[in-house]
């Protein structure tokens, strides 16, 4: 992992587990490589086949997750705004994906302490993007693919080649957590 002028760190998705344990609450990083998307209803379809005992779409060894559906793609662009979603929805359904390998979450909001504890245990990473900069977040995506659920439309998976995508490890595979941390920071007293 390399750090830019700036003092992002460049990670390559899919991720190493000595990456993701390097990786700090607070850092911010540039992915590059392959990331997938999942929301709700994809999430739901996992489960199911995970309950049957069957194969998932998509191999989830080091990957990582963004909760999003992206927007169609305006003329030049591979996807439309694609800003995250809130992720404490996607909880009930997380565990079981840590457990199967996945390394690395993208969305907002806060976790459960049964996600972080699962970060923890199997070493993953929860990533935060910002809601507001959905336009200059798709300009990181540089090709979109359907992998599974495409009749969902948005919220099918979708396997996204990003360049740069610019995210914040909110909570990282230790367990530190910036929804901890920095609110206290800044009340009144």
């Amino acid at each position: 992992m390399e750090t830019d002028k700036k003092g992002l760190k460049k990670i390559k998705a899919p991720l190493t587990d000595e990456e993701v344990r390097a990786l700090k609450a607070g850092d911010s990083v540039l992915v590059s490589g392959i990331i997938y998307t999942g929301r709700d209803a994809a999430h739901k379809r996992l489960m199911e086949l995970i309950g049957r005992g069957e194969e998932l779409p998509v191999d989830l060894q080091g990957q990582i997750i963004y909760y999003v559906g992206p927007a169609p793609a305006k003329p030049g662009y591979a996807a439309g705004s694609a800003g995250p979603t809130t992720s404490y929805r996607m909880d009930p359904y997380t565990v079981p994906l840590l457990e199967r390998g996945l390394k690395g979450m993208i969305g907002k909001g806060e976790r459960s302490k049964e996600v972080i504890e699962g970060m923890k245990k199997y070493g993953a990473v929860y990533f935060g993007a910002v809601g507001g900069a959905a336009a200059l977040i798709a300009r990181s995506i540089k090709k979109v693919e359907v992998v599974a659920y495409e009749d969902l439309g948005t919220e099918a998976i979708h396997r996204f080649y990003v360049e740069n995508f610019p995210a914040i490890v909110v909570i990282d595979s230790h367990g530190n957590n910036l929804y901890d941390t920095e609110p206290p920071k800044y009340r009144k007293k």
